[in-house]
């Protein structure tokens, strides 16, 4: 019975590990873009609390609160989604 040898080219070739990004620069830029629009529809739905607890607020139910500010937190989830599918070059 003969033992063949098999040469397995994978093993002995040196593999070349480049330190490269996922996303290129327009992916982050765009990015960051849908952060900031996120982070600014959080910043107009805080607020219209009461101090006193047994007082209520109309304040939480104005148009701001309600339209605004999730949509513009839809709006920047969109743009989020649009950075990682878009095509760098």
């Amino acid at each position: 019975m003969k033992k063949q040898k098999k040469s397995n080219s994978s093993t002995s070739k040196v593999e070349k590990h480049t330190n490269e990004f996922l996303f290129e620069k327009r992916n982050y830029l765009i990015m960051l873009v849908g952060l900031i629009v996120i982070a600014l529809g959080f910043i107009l739905m805080s607020g219209g609390g009461s101090d006193d607890p047994t007082v209520f607020n109309e304040d939480i139910y104005n148009f701001r609160r309600i339209r605004l500010a999730p949509t513009l937190v839809l709006i920047g989830l969109t743009i989020e989604i649009y950075a990682i599918f878009a095509n760098p070059k």
